[in-house]
């Protein structure tokens, strides 16, 4: 892959990416944005390995699904994105009307495969096929885990 080309695919994928990363940081628009940076760079890094078999973007959601799982692996258990993201909201100078505050933390409650099949579903419009691609699971469990978030989400908004 060209680095034109590299640069071109990126631009297209920058906000979804963004968006789904927010999604599984409860909000947290600071540590998504350090997540979408770190995926960026090991994107381009391999990106002389990214050989087509799959949507650029796939692989790069997956590419930051991995940063995201990377990130949760070294916080320490009190330093979750959701305390993260509560620290972020009240802060002095921090956006209080920020609007999907009560979605995002009802997120953040939801298991991790939960959490990204939902973003990725109903944020990114993603096909069971691809969500299945990207997290690394059957289609099937996709499936499961879409309506198991559906069912939590609904008793908690």
């Amino acid at each position: 892959m060209t680095r034109e080309r590299f640069i071109d695919e990126v631009r297209q994928q920058q906000e979804p990416l963004r968006r789904f990363l927010l999604a599984l940081c409860g909000g947290n628009a600071p540590l998504a944005d350090d997540i979408a940076q770190e995926a960026l760079v090991r994107a381009y890094v391999a990106s002389g390995s990214f050989l087509g078999l799959s949507k650029f973007s796939t692989w790069l959601f997956r590419i930051a699904y991995n940063c995201y799982i990377d990130h949760c692996r070294k916080s320490r258990p009190e330093e979750t994105p959701l305390r993260e993201a509560e620290s972020v909201l009240a802060a002095d100078g921090a956006d209080r009307s920020f609007r999907y505050q009560q979605l995002y933390l009802a997120l953040e409650r939801l298991p991790e495969k939960e959490r990204a099949a939902i973003a990725l579903f109903y944020f990114e419009d993603r096909s069971i096929k691809e969500i299945a691609s990207i997290l690394q699971m059957p289609q099937g469990t996709v499936k499961y885990h879409l309506s198991l978030g559906r069912n939590h989400l609904k008793d908690m908004l």
